[in-house]
């Protein structure tokens, strides 16, 4: 996990015959090994973290990861830098929004977290003053897009749901086009207030 990789551990049982108790077939098991693998963000998302940083755009990972895989992955792209900004999804139930709002601009990895979560964590955001734009693909994501100021929904791989959800759907699937968009978005700005 700390290497980035996804764990999943191996074990198998003899069954003697097709009478199995179905309750029983987790038990008693032989443990054979452990396999990692991992699943490698795009090359270009490191340097769009990195545009994004000097640019005074916050980037923060909301992952079904282990939060040591998720620390891991996100200090390789320059997401987090200790350990103390990682946080599992469950801690944020002990959390009022008081104290997470207190605790949420030093937080970047948010792991094992619930469509409720997700909500609380774009809440304590805007209640920050950040302008929050949230990403997602699936049907758990919609309540989040929906609360975030932009909520950005993945085209290819994104359901129905979650582009109904969304402000605006991103066709490539890819992290490197929002900040494209969000360069281009300024310069049409910064060209208005001249104008």
């Amino acid at each position: 996990s700390k290497n980035a990789l996804r764990v999943l551990g191996a074990a198998y049982k003899t069954l003697e015959d097709n009478n199995y108790n179905k309750e029983s077939l987790e038990s008693n098991l032989t443990f054979i090994g452990l396999v990692g693998m991992i699943d490698p963000p795009r090359e270009s998302v490191k340097d769009s973290i990195f545009e994004c940083k000097n640019s005074g755009i916050k980037t923060i990972m909301i992952t079904g990861d282990h939060k040591i895989t998720a620390f891991a992955i996100a200090k390789e792209l320059g997401i987090a830098e200790d350990e103390s900004q990682a946080i599992f999804g469950y801690e944020l139930d002990d959390m009022s929004d008081t104290e997470l709002s207190s605790k949420i601009e030093n937080l970047r990895v948010f792991a094992r977290v619930s469509p409720e979560h997700k909500v609380k964590i774009v809440k304590a955001l805007k209640s920050k003053g950040n302008i929050v734009s949230m990403t997602g693909d699936g049907v758990n994501d919609a309540p989040s897009l929906k609360a975030a100021d932009i909520g950005v929904a993945m085209g290819i791989t994104g359901t129905d749901v979650a582009k109904g959800a969304s402000d605006m759907v991103l066709t490539d699937d890819n992290f490197s086009t929002i900040v494209s968009a969000i360069k281009e978005g300024r310069n049409i700005y910064n060209n208005i207030k001249k104008s």
